[in-house]
Parts: structure tokens; C-alpha cells; sequence
């Protein structure tokens, strides 16, 4: 890799992925292609905003949490429409990024993403919920 001593570090990649547009979520998707498959080993995760308003389609977000789960990353829903729902998000990236960059002793990236990865539940385990 050219400059690679010079270039910045990466320490965490956030698809915000608004769900109120399919081209929001097509752009994430057409952009996993181009990182490195390493960072999917806690380096990447999905930040969902509008999870709650009526108008999205309910199989939009099962569309997000699939692709999430598929690629084993924490998955964060935020309301963005409060300044609360802004702050908590934010709170909960820093958190994930503290461990993305090595700054909480004892805690790694990986160990991080299975804590936190999404999992989208099985078509048995789906039918137990209804």
C-alpha cells in the first residue's frame, strides 16, 4: 500500500443508514464492498435512524438487520428527531469506539462485537414471538 506509515488509522467505520430512504440503505450496502474484510471483526457497525416512524416499511429494517447480522455487527437504532435520542446515540458510538481504538483496558473489538453484534432470530424462534 502506498504512504500506508503516513496514512491516519481507522479505528471504527458507522453506516447511518436513515430508514426513511432505500438510497440511504442501497449506498451502505454498495460501500461494504470496499473495506477490508478484517474490519468486519469489530470495526464496523450500523446506526439506524427513523425506526420508529409509521411510514418506513417494516421489512426495511429487517432488511438492515439482516445485512447486520450477516456480517456479525452491532446494530444501533437512535431517534434523531430529539435532541435526548441524538445524545444517546452519540453516547453509545463513543462507547463502541473507546474499545475499537484500544482505550478500555482490557476489552478488545471483538470481544465488544459479540456482545453487542444483531442477530435476526430464526423462522422457529420468530413464530414463539407472535
Amino acid at each position: 500500500m502506498e504512504n500506508e506509515e503516513s496514512r491516519p488509522r481507522i479505528d471504527l467505520v458507522v453506516f447511518i443508514i436513515h430508514l426513511t430512504s432505500e438510497l440511504s440503505f442501497q449506498s451502505a450496502e454498495t460501500s461494504l464492498k470496499y473495506l477490508d474484510p478484517g474490519y468486519f471483526q469489530g470495526k464496523v457497525c450500523f446506526l439506524v435512524t427513523s425506526a420508529r416512524n409509521v411510514s418506513v416499511p417494516p421489512e426495511r429494517l429487517v432488511s438492515v438487520r439482516t445485512l447486520a447480522a450477516s456480517l456479525h455487527c452491532p446494530l444501533l437504532c437512535a431517534e434523531d428527531q430529539t435532541t435526548e435520542g441524538v445524545t444517546t446515540a452519540a453516547h453509545r458510538l463513543l462507547a463502541i469506539l473507546k474499545v475499537a481504538a484500544s482505550l478500555v483496558p482490557m476489552a478488545t473489538s471483538l470481544y465488544l462485537s459479540t456482545l453487542t453484534r444483531c442477530t435476526v432470530p430464526s423462522d422457529i424462534d420468530q413464530q414463539n414471538f407472535e
